[in-house]
């Protein structure tokens, strides 16, 4: 009689923790605001309980709560603000900001309301995973309804029981309904390699330089961190755009390291303002191989999903220009001003040529710096802060 008890208090456990999580999804499903705040805020307080359950590094120092439920949102925001310093986590700890940053990135909470909006599309239980156009919310793009033939919707309403019916439904209207269904979870599918490849491409070129480089595996040595953390823990930092760094000097042990640099500077862009033309980019590769018609339908009609990220062709070349431009004239400008200052001496022609390409690619995006920014010029300085201001973001 005790074993049932204790499954029927459980049961009901269970149902009432259902029953709250339900209430609250439904509460907050309509105000995107408040659902990215709950978001978030969930994920912050997670990573802080299991920050805080972890060891250190070492036990002479221990973090306080405040600064590490600071650290977990800063790596759940991407922010890369910290009050202590990255050598003090443990690799445990590491592993659990990576996944902050990884889920807090733009790129993967975009993935993420796809998903959700996915979810909820109405699906007419007679044409299988075609969607009902009187119950679709998606509104077609005017170009593609010109050169589709549609028909007339002629929908009666009754007062009494205040259900609307259909009389007629073109099977126009539902294939184009079923083509929006089927490119709205192919765009969901795309971004989500996207989100994997990149990332994995990065981790693998930074494992094979880190392990024959000895130069950049004698600095992971002298500082305790394991290389496949540290490749994993950087290129997701470095794609979300976070800036956190396992070391305490941020990326200035390895300013000499003009490979890694190299391979880090694609993932900043890739992971933020270039992301928008790399994403249409690939859904114009997969259709070149495929001949998919979501792929069309998708290129010709950016907007009709509601995936802000996925620009019209001008707009995704006039972002592409923007931003090699202003990386341009702050590379030029650094140049011309730090070429010969303290903060650059130790470093040959080629050195400073990448390492001026790495920072002012930064600049408006991650943050990581292989230089001491406290010895650079004020004009410098004051030509970060402006970068910072017109920093476009692809959202």
């Amino acid at each position: 009689m005790k074993v049932f008890s204790n499954i029927s208090k459980k049961l009901e456990q269970l149902c009432s923790c259902s029953c709250l999580c339900r209430f609250t999804w439904f509460r907050l499903r309509g105000n995107q605001f408040a659902l990215e705040l709950f978001y978030f805020l969930l994920i912050s307080s997670i990573g802080f309980f299991v920050l805080q359950s972890l060891d250190g590094r070492t036990t002479t120092f221990t973090p306080r709560s405040l600064d590490l439920f600071f650290t977990s949102v800063s790596a759940a925001t991407v922010s890369s603000m910290s009050t202590v310093e990255m050598e003090v986590f443990s690799n445990d700890q590491l592993v659990i900001l990576t996944i902050l940053m990884f889920i807090g990135g733009e790129v993967f909470t975009s993935m993420v309301a796809l998903y959700i909006r996915k979810f909820f599309l109405k699906v007419s239980p007679k044409e299988g995973n075609k969607v009902d156009p009187s119950m679709s919310y998606l509104k077609p793009h005017s170009n593609f309804m010109n050169k589709t033939e549609l028909a007339i919707l002629e929908c009666g309403s009754n007062a009494k029981s205040e259900v609307f019916s259909c009389e007629t439904v073109s099977t126009t209207d539902v294939n184009m309904e079923d083509l929006k269904f089927k490119s709205f979870k192919f765009l969901g599918l795309v971004v989500l390699f996207y989100l994997v490849f990149v990332q994995f491409l990065g981790v693998v070129s930074v494992l094979i330089y880190i392990n024959v480089i000895s130069s950049g595996k004698k600095i992971l040595r002298r500082k305790g961190l394991h290389t496949l953390t540290f490749s994993i823990f950087t290129v997701v930092s470095t794609f979300a755009n976070c800036g956190f760094v396992p070391t305490n000097e941020n990326m200035l042990p390895f300013r000499k390291n003009t490979g890694l640099l190299l391979i880090l500077i694609p993932q900043v862009l890739l992971g933020n303002t270039l992301y928008p033309p790399a994403l249409r980019f690939s859904i114009w590769a997969i259709g070149k191989f495929t001949k998919k018609r979501e792929t069309v339908y998708l290129l010709e009609n950016s907007r009709v999903l509601g995936y802000h990220q996925l620009l019209p062709s001008l707009h995704s070349s006039l972002l592409t220009i923007t931003v090699l431009g202003f990386i341009m004239v702050q590379f030029i400008l650094f140049s011309s001003m730090e070429w010969s200052s303290g903060s650059l001496s130790d470093m040959n022609v080629y050195q400073k040529l990448v390492g001026i390409l790495f920072q002012t690619v930064n600049t408006r995006h991650t943050g990581e710096s292989i230089v001491d920014l406290s010895t650079i010029s004020a004009a410098v300085l004051v030509l970060f802060v402006v970068m910072m201001l017109v920093t476009l973001y692809p959202s």
